[in-house]
């Protein structure tokens, strides 16, 4: 069995701004809000879960900027997945942080693209495949 992070949680300074952005940057991803749980609910502060195929793993909490700023880095399943990325986060809102392209100081296939949120965390969208299993 191979070790992996279940979720995460990230702080941010406009919730409703963060919602919205999330979930159009990483709607290409075939991720969305699943799940949402007012302040009223937790006792605390507001939660937003997004994720893809029923499961959270992104959960962003209207509890002010987390800081210092965080590198997130979401795998692709495809180029074309990590192209669309970087255009809807773009449209959304978000500021270039490097664009979709081959980044082989890290290894031959890594393909990414970057972008930095409201509260400047730098979202990023990767597929590791050789071009020639990636192009979907």
């Amino acid at each position: 069995m191979s070790i992996e992070i279940d979720h995460t949680s990230l702080s941010v300074s406009d919730f409703d701004g963060a919602k919205r952005f999330y979930a159009a940057a990483l709607k290409p991803l075939r991720v969305e809000i699943l799940r949402e749980y007012p302040a009223e609910v937790t006792g605390s502060v507001a939660f937003a879960g997004l994720g893809a195929d029923g499961k959270p793993f992104l959960w962003l909490v209207d509890a002010g900027k987390t800081t210092p700023r965080i590198h997130l880095a979401l795998r692709a399943e495809n180029r074309a997945q990590v192209d669309a990325f970087y255009k809807a986060a773009i449209a959304a809102g978000g500021t270039d942080n490097g664009v979709p392209g081959l980044r082989p100081i890290y290894h031959p296939n890594y393909y990414g693209a970057f972008v930095l949120d409201a509260d400047g965390h730098n979202i990023e969208a990767v597929c590791h495949l050789p071009a020639e299993a990636a192009n979907g």
